[in-house]
């Protein structure tokens, strides 16, 4: 018995009036590959799916049937909550060496702007060189907290909470989801323990982009919704989650969801006010997130051309310094170009943030990197694919 995406694409196609053969040249597949798919003798994989989707205007019934095809063979992702409740105890621990003196702002200060440049090294590095000082800065301070009265003690654990966010995020860029999502929401805990809510909906648009990187769009939605309906947060925060949900929609092949949240992202970040308080703005410092953002999903939507227009605008925005994105939305460009049948133009874009991509060496963006390589591999034999593939290669495996 054909699987149940076999049978919906069959009866998409046959709906479109399209052949095997132009179906094929539509979505840059070989013809003999697809009729292997229609026939069920070969499982579709997520790209496939969501360019037939696009292809034949299936509203995300393919993509939805692809992943239940998958979903019957998935393992589900279990959170180990003995590793957990050990890194509460270490946070838990006070500093040694008795009784600290009453800080001032000034300190408070100093610590703010050595986290800071953790930041700024974390955009430009690997993980690997900023988690055991991200570790050490949030037992410190959060330390501190415990021995300094009101109102430094509240300062110090809205440090802390930033500064625990972050780590989230870098333990997650180095492939450890069960550590980013114990810190995650350690960060919302301290956070709310020094007085702001910010945050208690921003953790939540960090988890919805956990789930997201799963491929799990019904979690990533959920997630994100949630984080639009907790407490009071800020035009951006808000802007963020719209963001992260548009995300989901795209991942579920929901175009008119996608759109409507996209569109009430950009109406947020368009109102949102520059965040001015005394500790680090929340998320991504990249400019025009809901841009980028917007390509990204496209390419989701199967709707790779457009993708890859929007990329090509919005990338010229990211600045040099901050590698960490202009791996992550490059890399998704080149895709984006190789998955409408710009070879060479995806070659190109490629060779400009390999060098970017192995420096922040991070493993949400080899997720793309393997897509990339596995959408060139089909043009093996074409000159620039011949030229990129060695260091594309270097940088999927290096150690």
């Amino acid at each position: 018995m054909a699987e149940p995406f076999a049978e919906q694409l069959r009866q998409h196609r046959a709906a479109a009036e399209l052949s095997i053969g132009a179906l094929a040249k539509r979505v840059n597949y070989s013809k003999g590959y697809l009729s292997r798919v229609e026939r069920g003798l070969r499982a579709p994989n997520e790209t496939l799916a969501k360019l037939c989707d696009a292809a034949l205007g299936a509203g995300g019934e393919l993509i939805a049937a692809a992943r239940a095809d998958r979903d019957q063979r998935a393992e589900t992702l279990a959170l180990d909550r003995r590793q957990v409740l050990t890194a509460g105890t270490v946070l838990g621990l006070a500093l040694m060496g008795g009784p600290r003196p009453a800080l001032d702002d000034r300190v408070i200060d100093g610590m703010r702007t050595s986290f800071e440049h953790l930041r700024v090294l974390g955009a430009q590095a690997s993980p690997v060189m900023v988690l055991e000082p991200l570790v050490a800065h949030v037992r410190t301070v959060h330390a501190l907290a415990a021995e300094n009265p009101e109102p430094t003690r509240a300062s110090l654990l809205l440090l802390a909470g930033r500064m625990a966010e972050y780590t989230g995020w870098m333990y997650q860029e180095s492939g450890d989801d069960q550590s980013a999502l114990w810190w995650t929401r350690h960060a919302a805990e301290l956070a709310r323990a020094g007085g702001d809510q910010e945050i208690a909906s921003y953790a939540l648009v960090r988890e919805a982009g956990l789930a997201l990187y799963r491929h799990d769009p019904i979690r990533t939605i959920d997630l994100a919704r949630q984080a639009q309906h907790i407490g009071t947060p800020s035009r951006r925060t808000l802007a963020m989650a719209a963001r992260r949900e548009a995300q989901g929609h795209a991942l579920a092949g929901d175009l008119g969801a996608y759109e409507r949240a996209s569109d009430r992202a950009a109406a947020l970040i368009q109102a949102a006010t520059a965040d001015d308080r005394a500790y680090p703005v929340l998320g991504t410092t990249a400019p025009e997130p809901v841009e980028l953002a917007r390509g990204w999903s496209l390419c989701d939507l199967g709707r790779a051309a457009e993708s890859a227009a929007v990329l090509d605008r919005a990338m010229v925005l990211v600045p040099a310094a901050s590698r960490r994105s202009r791996a992550r939305f490059g890399v998704r460009r080149s895709l984006a170009h190789a998955l409408s049948g710009e070879v060479d133009q995806s070659c190109v874009t490629l060779f400009e943030v390999l060098d970017d991509a192995a420096h922040v060496d991070s493993a949400t963006v080899r997720m793309d990197l393997r897509e990339v390589a596995r959408t060139l591999s089909r043009w093996r034999n074409h000159r620039a694919v011949r030229e990129v593939y060695p260091d594309l290669s270097r940088v999927l495996h290096q150690v």
